[in-house]
């Protein structure tokens, strides 16, 4: 599909750059342009990508670098940035500031300084606030602090608005909003991780609700969005609204393993998360959950996902049951399960 919108042509004529290529979405990213017959420069952080090829160029950058910044974004016409920082720890608070917000302020500037043609900038429905009882989370909506829980949110939203910012100053932009995202190689790290818990039989689960989303989805509809006319718009990335205890199940029963069967009451999980900080206090190690973590795995927030779909007639998302099949395939053959 995506070689059908791309023309020989146009090929020839876009320098593209990847930021944050090593994560999830930015690595699914370059592979699909590559299958395209892009040519890719691709930037990381700290850790290289694990994957070459002749039409892609990689380097070593820091997006709060300003300097190396700008020197990586000469002649690049087309930018995908999908460096970020997913986090609820509070102990990380500055680390995702700075990156989320300062590092996208550096990325915009870079572009309008290049004189980019477009950029898709990766958010996230926390920016939209994803707290709201009884209401759809849609577009139409902005991050606040009744309607935010995490630190993490208010980055992604102060990121946007860098974003807006470039827009004004007459920056080609699109935001897409992932929920959830699901798929990849590596369950060591982000959402990936439940694929690990549900392996280990992680006996517990919660009735809450949110989206959930296949990352060769968002990769798809970013660069379908990047090749249309469509600018200055923000749009929702989610497959399907399902329970947390569906989608532990679903992974568990895939690769064979028990599904959770032990319910978590919001004053348990009150409890626990309260019990992983003071165990953090004395051992110094990271608690997987957090105050923040503990009370989004309990709220049911549904997501609107029709403003996609009306934009891009063509683009359709992938079903959770397939996704769930495909991404416990490549990981039964990546971990020898």
């Amino acid at each position: 599909m995506l070689q059908e919108n791309i023309s020989g042509d146009h090929i020839n004529q876009k320098k593209i750059l990847v930021t944050g290529a090593a994560g999830l979405v930015g690595a699914e990213v370059v592979k699909q342009l590559l299958a395209a017959g892009e040519k890719v420069k691709a930037i990381y952080h700290s850790t290289p990508l694990s994957f070459s090829h002749p039409d892609l160029e990689i380097a070593q950058c820091d997006i709060l670098d300003v300097v190396a910044l700008e020197e990586v974004m000469q002649g690049i016409t087309h930018v995908y940035h999908c460096a970020a920082i997913v986090s609820f720890n509070p102990k990380e608070r500055r680390q995702l500031l700075k990156i989320n917000i300062e590092g996208t302020a550096n990325v915009v500037n870079a572009c309008i300084d290049a004189e980019v043609k477009k950029i898709v900038h990766v958010s996230s429905v926390s920016a939209l606030g994803r707290m709201r009882k009884g209401e759809t989370v849609t577009e139409e909506m902005n991050w606040t602090e009744e309607t935010s829980n995490s630190i993490y949110g208010k980055s992604k939203y102060l990121g946007e608005l860098e974003v807006w910012r470039g827009i004004g100053e007459g920056l080609q932009a699109v935001i897409v909003n992932p929920t959830l995202i699901l798929g990849g190689n590596d369950w060591e790290k982000g959402s990936s991780a439940i694929f690990k818990s549900a392996y280990n039989e992680f006996k517990w689960y919660t009735e809450g609700v949110s989206g959930f989303v296949d990352v060769r989805d968002v990769a798809r509809a970013m660069i379908l969005l990047m090749n249309s006319k469509i600018t200055s718009q923000r749009f929702i990335l989610n497959g399907e609204n399902l329970s947390y205890r569906e989608i532990f199940s679903s992974i568990a029963t895939c690769f064979g393993k028990k599904p959770p069967r032990k319910k978590v009451t919001p004053f348990l999980a009150e409890m626990v998360w309260r019990s992983e900080a003071v165990k953090t206090m004395f051992t110094g190690k990271k608690h997987l959950l957090t105050k923040e973590s503990a009370r989004t795995a309990q709220a049911k927030v549904y997501f609107d996902n029709s403003k996609i779909l009306k934009a891009l007639p063509q683009f359709q998302f992938t079903k959770m049951k397939e996704t769930i099949e495909y991404t416990c395939a490549t990981l039964k053959e990546k971990y020898h399960l």
